[in-house]
């Protein structure tokens, strides 16, 4: 933990391999780097196979807590590995903002819960995920890295105790609620008067359904949008990314 703590967040270890994350599968799942390997390249179409008549939009919860299972776990890590410039910017971007008590809310593999809590001016991580293996997982990454110390697991808000944060993340997570503008008040009411939330969305399902588990019903949109707009004002940040900065009002 301390060559994390002295150099901050190193974007350079997460570039080179996803702060280990495929070590990590490893040991996890209890499988050899090349059955991680084979399951990273075909983890995308085995989670959307689950689409048809398992996600049901009334039970979001059900489906991303019980029925994803591991098979979350390393969609994410695929992604993250493929998608790395643009997590590099979320990265960077994090630690321009990140300080004091950190909530990582729909953390997913840890990428950012971790390297917020490398950061020098971050005292807890407090990882946020409904899925039990994301947190299981999330602890385990956490205690291999030095940090197990800096960060807690939760499954939501509620179990918090009633934490006042001083920087909200939330990356790719909203548009996959039935009720985002609900989460923006709840993020608003756990938020410190001088704190920043850093959100993106992506209310789309694709031209061809590509994204069958995204919302995108314009009501929905609306709404959120309004809420957003009355709740946050957004701060100005350099980055060329979908990521924006936000502090309440």
């Amino acid at each position: 933990m301390q060559e994390l703590l002295s150099r901050g967040v190193d974007v350079s270890a997460f570039l080179k391999d996803g702060l280990a994350v495929k070590a990590h599968l490893s040991s996890y799942l209890s499988l050899p780097l090349e059955e991680v390997e084979a399951r990273l390249a075909r983890s995308t179409d085995d989670l959307a196979a689950l689409h048809p008549g398992a996600f049901q939009p009334d039970d979001a919860t059900g489906f991303y807590e019980d029925t994803v299972g591991t098979g979350h776990l390393l969609e994410l890590a695929a992604w993250h590995l493929g998608s790395a410039d643009y997590i590099a910017d979320t990265l960077r971007l994090q630690q321009q903002f990140a300080r004091g008590h950190v909530l990582d809310f729909g953390g997913g593999i840890g990428t950012h819960a971790l390297s917020a809590a490398a950061l020098p001016d971050v005292e807890h991580v407090w990882f946020v995920d409904l899925n039990p293996h994301n947190r299981a997982f999330v602890a385990e990454r956490a205690t291999a890295l030095g940090l197990g110390d800096r960060v807690s697991v939760h499954r939501d808000l509620e179990s918090c105790a009633g934490q006042r944060f001083d920087t909200v993340v939330c990356l790719d997570v909203l548009e996959h609620l039935p009720d985002p503008s609900a989460q923006l008040e709840c993020f608003h009411a756990a938020m410190a008067p001088d704190a920043i939330a850093l959100l993106n969305w992506y209310f789309f399902k694709g031209h061809h359904g590509e994204y069958p588990f995204h919302f995108d019903d314009p009501a929905l949109v609306e709404s959120f949008f309004r809420t957003l707009q009355g709740r946050f004002l957004e701060v100005f940040h350099p980055f060329l990314i979908t990521t924006r900065a936000y502090r309440p009002l």
